[in-house]
């Protein structure tokens, strides 16, 4: 059983220079310079900025990110958040007032059927007509 409760921290006035990799959450209140790759959730704080690239599940952004962004889950931008680069979510919640200037996909969105889903709606379809 792997403990996830734990969370990592970069406090305000720390600058980290390189690639982090975490299986636990994380939380932002400095400066990261580089890399995050995590398997938890990510919380930037109103004084934390991140610049490089990011990739996770979740993530809540009150301060600062530049650079490309990966997540498998959802995407929140607090009213204080600046976002710039590349953005690659499954579900995005903004607040008013939050900075948003990047390129964004979302995956997972739409559900793709497959063969045999496909043939029986079509069947379905071609009774009741």
């Amino acid at each position: 059983m792997s403990n996830n409760s734990q969370q990592n921290m970069i406090t305000q006035g720390t600058t980290l220079v390189g690639d982090v990799f975490s299986e636990g959450d994380f939380r932002v209140e400095g400066n990261i310079k580089g890399n995050i790759k995590t398997t938890g959730r990510i919380v930037v704080g109103k004084t934390g900025v991140v610049n490089g690239s990011l990739e996770g599940e979740d993530a809540d952004f009150e301060g600062g990110f530049t650079g490309k962004l990966k997540l498998s889950g959802k995407l929140t931008l607090r009213s204080s958040a600046y976002i710039e680069g590349e953005v690659e979510i499954g579900k995005l919640a903004v607040e008013p007032g939050a900075t948003f200037n990047a390129t964004c996909s979302m995956k997972g969105g739409v559900k793709e059927l497959n063969k045999s889903e496909t043939k029986e709606a079509a069947e379905k379809q071609e009774k009741t007509a």
